[in-house]
């Protein structure tokens, strides 16, 4: 009772090693397929079959090729900010500040090793899709049946197969009786599949291809024979396996931003390092010595060496926090990525859908009822047109339906750890529930015989025994309730469960409403029919006549002399979660586009309910063949603005995908089927289902949603965004302690003044607010309305025009505050140790307040949530006090950094000035806020038009 979906037509050559290409078997009789395959329904020989393994080869997906592991592992270190690294431990060497050398090599290995590690999705997918293959297969050889490993089948061989069986290669039909099978994870369609051996046209698409099996997928009932037409990489898998291999993933937008900011930093660090030494050399006449050292002075101050572990810090912990939102990150950078993303591409079955058949309407000659409840939980109720709760003693039409449904019937369903589930066919398991809202089928009732479904008439009957008062009288014109068939008080009936189209065509009365069989309406039926139909609701049909005295029934007993029940509208209903998901995706700017393999009517009508398209007016679809006759440049054009593509195939996902990027959309693609597997490797960020999805496209995608709740993905999204705000918050903050540092060395060369700072100072001063306030930033809480914001711009830069404004500032400020400490210590006390002890605490204090202004960057920070929300704020600030203390005043660390003791003074006048940086800074922001904004995003945020 299922009908199956349907992906876009692909007529390439389906079949190798006979000599020629064998084009579209689907559409050839049985027979022509075998003698092109020169095969026979025999089956190949023993030899015949080992000479064709040996030309043609294992029927297995081929290995990736991939670089060496010396070679994988240097390729993580080519990268500009590994090489200021790099840069920084030179120069600690030269130094001879061996404990920050070890340091910095440390934190290099560790940033190569991890990236080595989590390399290698594309070959992790093709792994997953190896393993959906079979792993034995029964093939007739030399004329008798046997087992043998599925990798030794050849084109040629003919195989069998039945419910339970993963089929082991591509295969022709060349009989079958009643067989379906699962292809969701190649197609999409949430029902099985039904497979005849007739011969369907050229230029069916995938899942309409009904005399086909595709390796991978799995028989769900009946049986078959056919003959094998593709094996390996020429498979439907293989070839999906072969776009996985193609797909390139795409640099994310933080690594190409601090690429960027790496090489910006580079080129000023060495400029700024070449006009201090000319000036120091030829203006002030300083010796080489004192140039050398101010030269490392510099350097060490100006490389932000700590930026790399700080960003990796950052991300690992917003890794942890989304494991704590049900989603696995298997891509670390994929964290931030999805806080970029711009588009949502999502696929319906299993993702947006609950992939649970469900009864949602049933309309009857006397009325029309709602069925409440979703999935296979038989909680909910029926309910009438006037909102009350329908008994069926009180709604013969109903009880009748019900019965009849509820009987014709092979399915159950059972509480499992995990909720409801169906054994069975997924559509008679949404019978079987509405059976059981509506009161369930009297246990009394027993069937007799049976005439099983088939796809040739497309519908099943039964041979039941019911008591009579379970119908109310309705059944089939009888209404006294007298004893018929075998025992006394019940009646023996036939009931028709199938397509409205073939049990109206055997129809000649429907039941009224006034409990009297009437002729039947047939416009007014095909007008219901085509109403649900719209909805995109699945519709079944039931029928009844009277069978007294009837002991077996077939095909022929079935004739026009029923009496028409009602239908019953089913759907894979909406995650109820998704919908709310979808509408806070829409708030914050993000667009979500439903990619599906079904057909346009049901993706249009769930892409409404879910609010994906407008619940008014026409919506804007594209059918796999419209995409199909569109070239790359026509469907770029329309890509951003069509949000429903149905009856797709995976090259028209990894075509979308494309097309969303050629428009600078950040893209991420979400799925469960093998089918999605490409899309998902070639997409931004990649998000597979973790309960329902295939392993191929769980270890495709970057990030898998443990709950497989479409929910978590916004979810996630906003922890990408608070993620992204914090690495950008680290880096506005940590960026002023490098340039503050250099300011002061830079000033007092170029003015011909004693260093304030020294290189071993300055290695203190970094290495104390790295353990301390830097990482304090990365566990910061979202900002107000953070989802609320459209996305920013995939161009823009972590340091924005505003955020570098900041900085800038910041440095100017903490710079010139230090620079004055400096003097005025050293002009009252003329102690150069005690000059410079304040010049490092006034540092460690300013940037202390630069802390507080940068944990609300796009806003004020006078406000009392600056000094609440971040318990790590005040253990840092602690930490920082405590170190500061020994610095001044350990006796030792006078000896190895040159401090000394500071007195009140020096205290009162370092804290007073960490206060003036303070409200300089939020006067600052305040400046900057009102200034012009240049992209999206960050402290640069504008409104998109073409997203408000």
């Amino acid at each position: 009772m299922t009908t199956a979906g349907a992906d876009q037509p692909d007529t390439r050559p389906s079949t190798r090693g006979v000599g020629h290409a064998l084009v579209a078997p689907w559409s050839l009789p049985p027979e022509d397929v075998v003698r092109e395959v020169a095969g026979s329904r025999e089956g190949l020989g023993a030899r015949e079959a080992q000479e064709r393994l040996v030309r043609d080869g294992r029927n297995a997906l081929p290995e990736p090729p991939r670089p060496s592991a010396v070679r994988r592992l240097l390729s993580q270190y080519a990268d500009v900010l590994i090489y200021i690294l790099v840069v920084a431990a030179a120069l600690k060497a030269f130094t001879r500040d061996w404990v920050d050398l070890v340091v910095i090599v440390v934190v290099i290995v560790a940033t190569g090793l991890i990236g080595f590690v989590q390399e290698g999705r594309a070959a992790s997918a093709l792994a997953g899709l190896r393993r959906m293959q079979s792993l034995d297969a029964q093939v007739r050889r030399d004329g008798d049946w046997g087992v043998v490993d599925s990798a030794t089948l050849v084109v040629g061989d003919v195989v069998r197969v039945r419910s339970g069986d993963r089929v082991p290669a591509d295969v022709r039909l060349l009989t079958s009786a009643q067989l379906q099978v699962d292809e969701s994870a190649l197609t999409g369609e949430s029902v099985p599949a039904e497979k005849s051996a007739d011969p369907v046209d050229a230029d069916a698409g995938v899942g309409d291809r009904t005399p086909m099996l595709f390796s991978g997928t799995i028989v769900t009932a009946g049986n078959g024979e056919g003959v094998v037409v593709a094996t390996g990489r020429d498979t439907e898998i293989g070839r999906i396996s072969t776009l996985v291999s193609e797909q390139t993933t795409t640099d994310t937008p933080l690594a190409r931003q601090l690429d960027h900011l790496g090489k910006q930093l580079s080129v000023l660090i060495a400029v700024l390092a070449v006009v201090m030494l000319l000036v120091g050399r030829l203006v002030h006449g300083l010796d080489v010595d004192a140039l050398i050292s101010a030269a490392i002075g510099f350097a060490v101050a100006a490389v932000p060496e700590g930026l790399p572990a700080l960003v990796t810090i950052t991300l690992a912990l917003g890794v942890q926090q989304m494991a704590r939102r049900r989603a696995i990150t298997r891509r670390m950078e994929a964290v931030e990525t999805l806080g970029s993303t711009t588009t949502i591409c999502s696929d319906k079955t299993g993702t947006l859908t609950q992939n649970e058949m469900t009864a949602r309407a049933v309309v009857t000659p006397a009325g029309s009822y709602t069925v409440e409840g979703t999935g296979y939980d038989p909680a909910g109720r029926v309910v009438a047109a006037d909102g009350t709760e329908a008994d069926p003693r009180a709604h013969p039409d109903l009880a009748a339906l019900v019965l009849a449904v509820g009987m014709c019937n092979d399915a159950r369903v059972e509480r499992a750890d995990d909720g409801w589930r169906v054994v069975g066919q997924p559509t008679e398991g949404a019978l079987v529930v509405l059976a059981a809202k509506a009161g369930g089928v009297p246990d009394a009732a027993e069937r007799v015989h049976v005439v099983p479904f088939e796809s040739s008439h497309k519908f099943a009957a039964t041979l039941d025994d019911v008591p009579a008062a379970a119908l109310g009288g309705a059944a089939g014109g009888r209404r006294d309730g007298a004893p018929a068939g075998t025992s006394g008080g019940a009646l023996r009936l036939v009931h028709v469960v199938g397509a409205p189209d073939r049990l109206l065509d055997r129809a000649r009365t429907e039941w009224s409403a006034d409990g009297e069989p009437t002729p039947l309406d047939r416009a007014a039926w095909d007008e219901r029919v085509d109403a649900l139909s719209a909805r995109g609701l699945r519709v079944l049909a039931a029928a009844v006549r009277p069978a007294d005295g009837v002991v077996t029934i077939t095909l022929d007993d079935v004739d026009d002399d029923l009496t028409f029940l009602g239908v019953v509208g089913i759907v894979d209903p909406p995650r109820p979660e998704a919908t709310a998901a979808i509408a806070e995706a829409h708030g914050a700017g993000i667009r979500v586009k439903m990619i599906t393999g079904d057909h346009r009517g049901t993706a249009t009508a769930i892409a409404r309910e879910l609010g994906i398209a407008p619940g008014e007016g026409d919506v804007r679809a594209l059918t796999g063949a419209e995409l199909q006759a569109m070239d790359d440049d026509e469907l770029r054009e329309v890509v951003r603005d069509v949000d429903v593509y149905a009856r797709t195939s995976p090259e028209h996902k990894l075509r979308i995908v494309r097309a969303l990027q050629s428009h600078g959309e950040v893209v991420a693609m979400t799925g469960d089927g093998v089918n999605d597997a490409p899309s998902i490797t070639r997409a931004d960020v990649g998000v597979a289902m973790g309960i329902k999805g295939t392993e191929a496209t769980k270890e495709a995608a970057d990030i898998v949603l443990a709950d497989d709740d479409f929910a978590t993905i916004e979810r996630a999204v906003e922890e990408g965004r608070r993620i992204y705000d914090n690495i950008r918050k680290a880096v506005v903050f940590l960026l002023p302690t490098n340039g503050a540092q250099s300011l002061v060395v830079l000033v007092a060369v170029l003015a011909g003044l004693t260093l304030p700072l020294s290189p071993v100072q300055i290695l203190w001063i970094n290495l104390v607010t790295a353990l301390t306030l830097s990482l304090t930033l990365a566990g910061e809480p979202a900002e107000p309305g953070i989802m609320r914001r459209p996305p920013r711009s995939p161009d823009e830069q972590v340091l924005s025009g505003r955020a570098t404004a900041i900085v800038l500032v910041a440095s100017v400020v903490i710079g010139g505050a230090t620079l004055l400490v400096y003097l005025l210590e050293s002009a009252r006390t003329g102690d150069h140790a005690v000059a410079q002890t304040s010049a490092v605490m006034m540092l460690a204090l300013g940037q202390l307040a630069f802390l507080l202004s940068c944990r609300l960057l796009n806003g004020s920070a006078f406000t009392v949530r600056v000094l609440t929300g971040n318990p790590g704020l005040w253990v840092s600030a602690g930490a920082l006090v405590a170190l500061q203390l020994v610095f001044t005043y350990a006796p030792f660390m006078h000896g190895w950094f040159g401090s000394a003791p500071i007195g009140v003074h020096g205290w009162v006048l370092t804290a007073g000035a960490a206060v003036l940086v303070f409200l300089v800074m939020e006067a600052a922001k305040a400046v900057v806020r009102r200034a012009p904004a240049g992209r999206r995003g960050g402290v640069d945020r504008e409104v998109d038009p073409r997203r408000s």
